[in-house]
């Protein structure tokens, strides 16, 4: 079996869910540390699919393995193999396959609601939470305009591009639902500025400092259940 290739970019965007919902699904998984200088592979073909995680910079930075995995997403892609992506990770699929990423109107922190789509599309994907509301963890100040073809499955108040779906089988999600109580608190300590100067700003797509680290464990559990519906779908494309 080729294992799931997932990409983690800093500590902060650690995997957090994604290994463990994926092993429980039945997948092998290697996860590469760009963060520690792992190199990024010049070929998809070791893999049955790629999963690539957050991280503070950007798709325009000019970073060597930026370029390194925008190409591997477009040789996965030429291959018929499943990529997903969560925040820069999104973006970097999007940017891709044929999107584009700017800088979004005001940034988008900590807990918000994701309105889930109804349609067939949408139920394929997120089942028993289509047609309604879940609660997700943002961290954000870009936003990526979709690939030519992505079909949307979600959307927020505050940032209207939250999930895409491409060729029915790539997953882009702006947001963190693969967050643990350890990764939110490691996000407060580390950024936690950002957010309480956002909040003070008057910024509406910001928590309330005060209400990020509560009820972590049941906030985080909710997201993993969600998160496993959508992996479960995207498993499919591995086979």
């Amino acid at each position: 079996m080729k294992p799931i290739a997932v990409f983690q970019h800093t500590e902060v965007g650690a995997p957090g869910t994604v290994v463990p919902i994926l092993q429980s699904l039945g997948q092998a998984v290697r996860v590469i540390r760009i963060v520690d200088g792992e190199p990024v592979p010049e070929s998809a073909e070791g893999f049955c699919g790629l999963v690539f995680m957050g991280g503070y910079m950007g798709v325009h930075d000019g970073l060597p393995w930026i370029a390194r995995e925008l190409a591997l997403i477009r040789d996965a892609d030429a291959r018929g193999l499943p990529v997903a992506g969560h925040c820069l990770g999104s973006q970097l699929v999007a940017l891709a396959l044929g999107g584009s990423v700017a800088r979004h109107t005001a940034p988008e922190i900590g807990w918000q609601p994701l309105q889930t789509g109804s349609g067939a599309l949408a139920r394929d994907w997120w089942g028993e939470f289509a047609g309604g509301e879940v609660q997700t963890f943002q961290w954000h100040g870009d936003t990526f305009q979709p690939p030519p073809g992505a079909l949307q499955i979600a959307r927020s108040d505050h940032c209207s591009n939250q999930a895409f779906a491409l060729r029915d089988r790539h997953l882009m999600l702006q947001s963190h639902l693969e967050m643990t109580p350890a990764l939110v608190s490691l996000s407060l300590e580390r950024n936690g500025e950002q957010l309480r100067r956002q909040f003070a700003a008057g910024n509406p797509a910001v928590s309330d400092p005060s209400d990020v680290l509560g009820d972590l464990d049941a906030r985080t559990a909710r997201m993993r259940t969600v998160l496993a519906r959508l992996y479960a779908r995207w498993v499919r494309g591995c086979a």
